[in-house]
């Protein structure tokens, strides 16, 4: 009886080509083994179906930015409760139109660019591109984030043109931003380079009690109508 193989000696039989562009057909989730998508050229298989997807191309798979509406009391990247967590198949936001085809490698390695606060929800960006991440990272100072913001308390006078001007954290002197009501209890602010604990920190300096803070905007990438929980890609020539 045949000795078990690696996938990748199998499809580079199938299609007469060489092991490394085989294991390339593989990484890419073109190739499935009795119906399911195998990404893992050491894979081994005997009598089992294996099959090239058709239109299979033979290409390297770009690194993966992924778009996630992150819950409450989820961590951005270290701790307890790391929002990757909630990266499924089944999380898929229904309304991703990208059309990138979901490879599980998608879900390794990525890195949160502009992290939230753990108490805060709304839209976290996760990234394997090296180069996304350093452009996000040199320019994080002059992408404006939007926010939305559930207070209670009675505001101080001047308070609002306080917050758009006027107000010092952690030793400096805050840039001027803009922020408006959204109703009784919501302020909206449109901000850039924000640090952990500076909203909650604004709005106790004019006599507010943060009860939520969601992010809906970096920059040119909005949160959308995405519910809490789910995901969606990032194309590669999206613009920030």
């Amino acid at each position: 009886m045949p000795e078990p193989i690696r996938l990748a000696k199998r499809v580079a039989e199938l299609l007469a080509c060489s092991r490394q562009e085989a294991e390339q057909y593989i990484l890419g989730g073109w190739v499935r083994v009795d119906g399911d998508v195998v990404e893992e050229p050491q894979f081994k298989v005997h009598e089992h179906l294996v099959e090239i997807d058709e239109g299979a191309q033979l290409a390297p798979p770009e690194p993966a930015t992924i778009v996630l509406h992150k819950p409450e009391l989820f961590d951005s990247q270290e701790g307890g409760n790391p929002a990757a967590r909630l990266l499924k198949a089944d999380t898929r936001w229904q309304g991703d139109d990208t059309g990138i085809r979901m490879l599980k490698r998608h879900f390794n390695h990525l890195v949160a660019v502009m992290p939230l606060e753990r108490d805060a929800s709304g839209l976290l960006v996760l990234t394997q591109d090296p180069r996304l991440l350093r452009r996000m990272r040199e320019d994080a100072n002059k992408l404006e984030q939007e926010f939305i913001v559930e207070v209670d308390g009675e505001i101080a006078p001047y308070g609002l043109r306080r917050l758009e001007h006027g107000l010092a954290f952690n030793g400096r002197n805050l840039p001027p931003c803009k922020v408006s009501w959204q109703n009784e209890t919501r302020l909206r602010f449109a901000i850039k380079g924000v640090q952990p604990g500076q909203l909650v920190s604004m709005c106790g300096d004019v006599g507010l009690t943060v009860l939520t803070m969601k992010r809906i905007r970096i920059g040119r990438v909005p949160l959308a109508k995405m519910p809490a929980g789910e995901w969606r890609y990032l194309p590669a020539d999206a613009r920030l």
